[in-house]
C-alpha cells in the first residue's frame, strides 16, 4: 500500500505546472553573427525585470543555466547566450569587443523590450539588470558604459582594464595569455588584429603602445565616466589573472560619479578555490531584489565584505571560513601602518633566457585541490625563489597580530647593467624557526624600470591581500628577477637594490571579523530541551489556548484594552488600572509619567515578560501572553540588556540573534550596527564599554530583524547630546518606513520633538492621550511670528484687542495671551486689519508645561 501511495503521489506530482518556463533561440546580429541564447521566464502572467547573465571565458550559456532558473523562480525574466565563438555561436572572439559582444548585448536588450514578460521603464526600455563572472562580469560592466538602458550590474572575478591585467607595469602575464589563447581554441577562433597582437608580444615578451590601446579599448576603464548604475562588486582573493586592485580602480571610478556601488572579496578567483557560489548568487539576487524590482527594504549585505581563512575543520578537513565586514568599503590604502625593514644594498642576477624562473602561482592549474592560494591561506607555504636571483629584506618580529588588508607599498632604489630592469616584488610571511615562508595568495608584483642603468627610485605597490600576520612572525620582501608566469627579459643582467622607505601595511580598521561559529551541542542542546519540555506537557495534558487573532486589527500595531495589573500580595493596590489606548502605523508614540506612574509595568507586560491581572493586550490582532509568537514582530530594550562581557560587541548581536532560531540575513545586522555608531569599538570586549556605549548597543539589539513595533525604555540614558540628537532621528527615520515605536523617557524636549503621540499615565492611571500637538497645543497663549520686528505701539493695540488679555512683543514676533472665550481665529483676523505682518501663529506652551498640567502636584 505504500509503494502504490508513493507511486501516486510521483504521479501527481509530475502534472504540476514548471515553475520556470524556458525557450531556446538563435538570434541574427546586424553582422550576421550568430548567437544562441536561452529565455526563463516565471510560470503565470505579469510583467517582471530582466537579467542577462554572461559566463565566462571557454564557457557558453549552460554554465550559467542554474542561476537562470533561480532568479526566473524568483520573479525574474533572465536571458543567458553564449558569446561569439562559444558555444554555438558563430563569429570570431574579440574580447567583449565594443563593435562585436558589446553590440550584441545591446540587441539582446532590444529583444527583451519586445516581450510580453519584461517590465518596460518606457517603450523599448526593459527594466534590466546584467551579471556573469570573469568574461562575463566584464560585459556586464561594458554594458552598463555602452547603454543607458541598463539599470544594475553584478561583475564577479573581472577585470576593470584589460591591459593592466594582461601587462601590469609594462610586464607580460605570458602564461595567463597562453591560457586566454588555448581555452579561447587557438589564436585563429580571435579576431585576426587580436591573433596578431598576441603573436607580436608573446614572440618580443614586451608589450607594445599599440597592444595596450587595443585591449585599453575593450576594458570597462574606457566608458568608467558612463557607468552610472549600482554596481555590486564581486573579486577572487585566489587571482593572479584579475587581482584585487582590478575591482578596487572599478569601485572609484563608479563610486566618483554617484553610483551605489558595494565590494565582496571571495576567498576563491582563477587561481582556484572557493567560488562562494550559493553565498554570491542569493547576494547578486538580493541586489537585483532592491534595485530592479525596488524592494528598498532589501538587505544587500555590507558595503564591503571579505571572506576569511582560519585553520581547517577537524571534522572533514575543509577550510575553515568567515566573513569580515565594514559600513563602508576601505578601499587598498586603509590604516596605513609603517613596519621598518632591514637590509644592505643587494645584487642579483637575470639568467640568460630567464631560466629558471621562480615559482609563485600557476595560471590555469590552481583550481585542483583548492588552489595553491588556499594552501597560502592556510599558511602552507608553496613558492620558490632561485639563490642569486633575488634581494631580500626582512622586518623585526611583529609585537601583536597584524591584519594586512590592502596594498602594502614600499620605495627602492634599482640599478641595473641593462637599459631596462624587470622586478617581481613580492611579501612573504615568515614564522619562527624554520617554517616555510608563506606569500599570501600567491600574489607578485611585477614592475619594469625603465632607465635602470642610470639607477631609479622606484615606489612598489604590492598586491591586494587580506592576510593575518601572527604575533612573532617576520614580514620580508623579496625582489626576484624571474617568474614563471610572466615574460622577463631574455639577456643576462645584474639588478642592484637598496631600500629607500620602510613598508606601508594598511590595515583596514574598520572592518570587522564576524563570530566563530558556535560547537554543535550549543544548537541541539536546547533543542533536546525544548522537545523533552513538550514531551512532558503533552504528559500532563496540559492545553493552554490564547485567544483567537482578531481580523479587525490585523494592521493595528497596538491595542490595550482595560489593562490592570495589581502589586504582589495585594489584592486593592494597582501597578497598572484600567488602561486602554491604541497605536497605529507609523506612530512614534511618547509614554509619559511620573516616576511609579505604571509605564515599564505596561510596557513589560506588552513584551509578555508579566501577565496582567485583567484587560487585554493585542499586537496586530493577536492577543499577548509569554511565549506569543507575535512577539517576534517586536523588538524591545526594556530595563537594561545582559551582555556576556567577554565577548565584543558585535559577537554579542550574533550570539543573540542566532539564539532567536531566524534566519541569518533576516538580521539586518549592519543597519543596527550603524545604529549604534559604534565604529571600532564593535571589536572590543563589552567589558571595556562606558555605560553610553552599552545603551547604543542595547538598542541595536532590540533594532535587529527590523521589527514592526519597537519598544524603548529610556534610550536616551548615558547618551550625550549629540548621540541623543542621532537617537530622534532614528526613531523618526525608524517609524517613517511604516513601523511604530514606542517610547518612554522623562526627557520631555525629547519627546515633544521626535514623538507624533502622546501617552500620559499617573498613578497607574491613564491620564491623556491623543496627538502632541492637541496635548500641548490646549493652551492660552500664542506666539505669533511676524515677518518684519513689531513695534511697541502696535503691540499695545494688540493688547486692547477684544479677546486679548496681553500681548508682548518677543523674539519673532508677539505673545499672546487670550482671554477665556477668545480664538486664535479671531485673532488673525484682527491682526490682519491692523496690518501687522502676521507669518505664523501657534501654541506657545512647551509639553512640560502641559505634561505638569495634567499630573498635577504628582511630580
Amino acid at each position: 500500500v505504500v509503494l502504490a501511495g508513493a507511486g501516486t503521489w510521483t504521479a501527481v506530482a509530475s502534472d504540476d505546472p514548471p515553475k520556470v518556463h524556458r525557450a531556446d533561440r538563435v538570434m541574427s546580429m546586424d553582422d550576421g553573427v550568430r548567437i544562441d541564447t536561452s529565455y526563463f521566464t516565471p510560470a503565470g502572467t505579469g510583467r517582471h525585470p530582466a537579467v542577462l547573465l554572461g559566463h565566462g571565458f571557454g564557457g557558453s550559456k549552460d554554465d550559467v543555466r542554474r542561476q537562470a532558473e533561480g532568479l526566473a523562480e524568483d520573479g525574474y525574466a533572465v536571458l543567458t547566450w553564449s558569446a561569439r565563438g562559444f558555444g554555438r555561436s558563430t563569429g570570431k572572439i574579440g574580447l567583449n569587443d565594443p563593435k562585436g559582444e558589446v553590440a550584441d548585448v545591446s540587441k539582446l536588450i532590444d529583444w527583451l523590450a519586445r516581450q510580453p514578460h519584461v517590465l518596460l521603464d518606457r517603450p523599448g526600455d526593459p527594466r534590466v539588470g546584467v551579471a556573469g563572472a570573469s568574461y562575463g562580469g566584464a560585459i556586464s560592466l561594458l554594458a552598463a558604459g555602452y547603454d543607458h538602458r541598463v539599470d544594475a550590474i553584478a561583475p564577479a572575478i573581472t577585470y576593470w582594464n584589460l591591459a593592466d591585467a594582461l601587462f601590469p607595469n609594462g610586464v607580460f602575464k605570458k602564461l595567463w595569455a597562453g591560457v586566454f589563447i588555448n581555452s579561447g581554441g587557438g589564436c585563429a577562433r580571435f579576431e585576426p588584429e587580436l591573433c596578431r597582437m598576441y603573436e607580436r608580444v608573446a614572440e618580443s615578451g614586451k608589450p607594445d603602445a599599440e597592444a595596450r590601446r587595443m585591449l585599453q579599448a575593450r576594458s570597462p576603464s574606457a566608458v568608467a565616466d558612463r557607468i552610472k548604475v549600482p554596481t555590486l562588486l564581486v573579486q577572487g582573493q585566489s587571482d593572479s589573472l584579475f587581482p584585487l586592485g582590478q575591482a578596487d580602480a572599478a569601485a572609484r571610478a563608479i563610486r566618483a560619479h554617484g553610483a551605489a556601488v558595494d565590494v565582496d572579496w571571495i576567498a576563491g578567483g582563477h587561481d582556484g578555490g572557493d567560488l562562494e557560489s550559493d553565498r554570491i548568487q542569493a547576494r547578486v539576487k538580493t541586489w537585483f531584489d532592491r534595485y530592479l524590482k525596488g524592494d528598498k527594504g532589501t538587505d544587500t549585505g555590507p558595503a564591503f565584505r571579505v571572506t576569511r581563512t582560519s585553520g581547517v575543520d577537524s571534522t572533514d578537513g575543509a577550510a575553515v571560513q568567515r566573513g569580515a565586514s565594514a559600513s563602508t568599503y576601505p578601499g587598498l590604502a586603509s590604516g596605513q601602518r609603517t613596519v621598518a625593514l632591514t637590509g644592505r644594498e643587494q645584487r642579483f642576477q637575470n639568467p640568460a633566457g630567464a631560466n629558471p624562473p621562480a615559482v609563485s602561482s600557476l595560471p590555469g592549474l590552481g583550481g585542483s585541490g583548492g588552489g595553491l592560494a588556499q594552501l597560502s591561506a592556510l599558511g602552507v607555504g608553496v613558492s620558490l625563489d632561485f639563490p642569486g636571483q633575488y634581494a631580500s629584506f626582512q622586518s623585526a618580529p611583529v609585537g601583536s597580530d597584524l591584519r594586512i588588508t590592502g596594498s602594502p607599498t614600499v620605495t627602492v632604489h634599482t640599478t641595473s647593467t641593462s637599459d631596462d630592469a624587470v622586478l617581481f616584488a613580492k611579501l612573504y610571511d615568515v614564522g619562527p624557526g624554520r617554517a616555510r615562508p608563506v606569500l599570501p595568495a600567491q600574489l607578485v608584483d611585477p614592475v619594469r624600470v625603465a632607465g635602470a642603468r642610470a639607477g631609479k627610485d622606484v615606489t612598489l605597490t604590492l598586491p591586494a591581500i587580506d592576510h593575518e600576520v601572527q604575533k612573532g612572525h617576520r614580514l620580508r620582501l623579496v625582489l626576484a628577477s624571474t617568474d614563471l608566469g610572466y615574460a622577463s627579459p631574455a639577456a643576462p643582467a645584474t639588478y642592484t637594490v637598496s631600500l629607500k622607505s620602510d613598508l606601508k601595511v594598511p590595515t583596514a580598521p574598520g572592518v570587522t571579523t564576524g563570530a566563530a561559529p558556535l560547537p554543535a551541542w550549543v544548537w541541539w542542546l536546547p533543542a533536546a530541551g525544548a522537545l523533552t519540555a513538550l514531551a512532558l506537557l503533552l504528559t500532563a495534558r496540559r492545553r493552554t489556548a490564547g485567544p483567537a487573532p482578531d481580523p479587525d486589527l490585523a494592521d493595528v500595531p497596538l491595542q490595550i484594552t482595560g489593562l490592570s495589573k495589581r502589586y504582589a500580595r495585594s489584592a486593592d493596590r494597582y501597578a497598572v488600572r484600567d488602561v486602554s489606548f491604541r497605536v497605529e502605523q507609523g506612530q512614534v508614540l511618547g509614554l509619559l509619567g511620573p516616576n511609579g506612574a505604571g509605564k515599564t509595568t505596561t510596557l513589560r507586560m506588552l513584551m509578555g515578560l508579566i501577565r496582567p491581572d485583567g484587560g487585554e493586550i493585542r499586537v496586530f490582532g493577536h492577543a499577548i501572553r509569554p511565549g506569543a509568537p507575535v512577539l517576534s514582530r517586536v523588538g524591545a530594550f526594556v530595563e537594561g540588556a545582559g551582555f556576556l562581557p567577554h565577548l565584543s560587541g558585535r559577537e554579542n548581536l550574533e550570539l543573540y540573534w542566532r539564539a532567536t532560531g531566524r534566519p541569518p540575513e533576516d538580521a539586518h545586522l549592519d543597519e543596527a550596527l550603524e545604529i549604534a555608531g559604534l565604529g571600532d569599538a564593535l571589536a572590543r570586549a563589552v567589558r571595556t564599554y562606558s555605560q553610553g556605549m552599552r545603551q547604543r548597543l542595547a538598542i541595536a539589539q532590540a533594532m535587529l530583524g527590523l521589527p514592526d513595533l519597537l519598544i524603548l525604555d529610556e534610550p536616551t540614558n548615558g547618551l550625550d547630546p549629540p548621540q541623543i540628537r542621532e537617537m530622534r532621528e532614528v526613531m523618526i527615520r525608524y517609524a517613517a518606513g511604516g513601523r511604530t515605536v514606542i517610547v518612554s523617557s522623562h526627557l520631555l524636549a525629547e519627546v515633544e520633538q521626535s514623538c507624533t503621540h502622546l501617552v500620559v499615565m499617573d498613578r497607574g492611571r491613564l491620564v491623556q492621550a491623543g496627538p502632541v500637538d492637541e496635548i500641548v497645543g490646549s493652551g492660552d497663549t500664542l506666539l505669533v511670528g511676524t515677518a518684519t520686528p513689531v513695534d511697541e505701539p502696535v503691540a499695545e493695540k494688540v493688547s486692547a484687542l477684544p479677546g486679548v488679555a496681553s500681548a508682548v512683543r518677543a523674539e519673532g514676533g508677539l505673545l499672546v495671551r487670550l482671554e477665556p472665550g477668545g480664538t486664535a481665529e479671531r485673532l488673525v483676523v484682527e491682526l490682519v486689519r491692523l496690518e501687522v505682518p502676521v507669518a505664523s501663529v501657534g501654541p506657545h506652551r512647551r509639553l512640560e508645561d502641559a505634561f505638569l498640567t495634567l499630573i498635577g502636584g504628582s511630580a
